[in-house]
């Protein structure tokens, strides 16, 4: 079974590929973390969100992966003026046969 995410950011438009850099910022730290299996940034076809989706092993790996964000770039993790509203973070448990 593994771990996934998805999370939504709501950047005001002329931020949003600053918060596309952000999320692949994001998504190089999670590459180097145990129990990484993948990660992804989207765009919303309305250009409304910016979306991270990724999985890794286990939710310690999920853990102890987004530590690493909060001290590798503490600056991509803070909501701040840039953004209309709080982001929103799903977490998720696969069922695969």
């Amino acid at each position: 079974m593994s771990f996934g995410f998805v999370a939504y950011h709501y950047p005001k438009s002329e931020y949003v590929e600053e918060f596309v850099d952000r999320c692949h910022q994001v998504c190089e730290v999670l590459t180097r973390q145990q129990g990484f299996l993948r990660a992804e940034v989207w765009v919303t076809p309305e250009g409304d969100a910016v979306v991270t989706t990724g999985a890794l092993e286990s939710p310690q790996a999920f853990q102890g992966a987004f530590a690493a964000v909060g001290r590798e770039c503490p600056e991509v993790v803070v909501f701040d003026e840039r953004e209309l509203k709080p982001r929103q973070v799903h977490t998720l448990l696969s069922r695969q046969q």
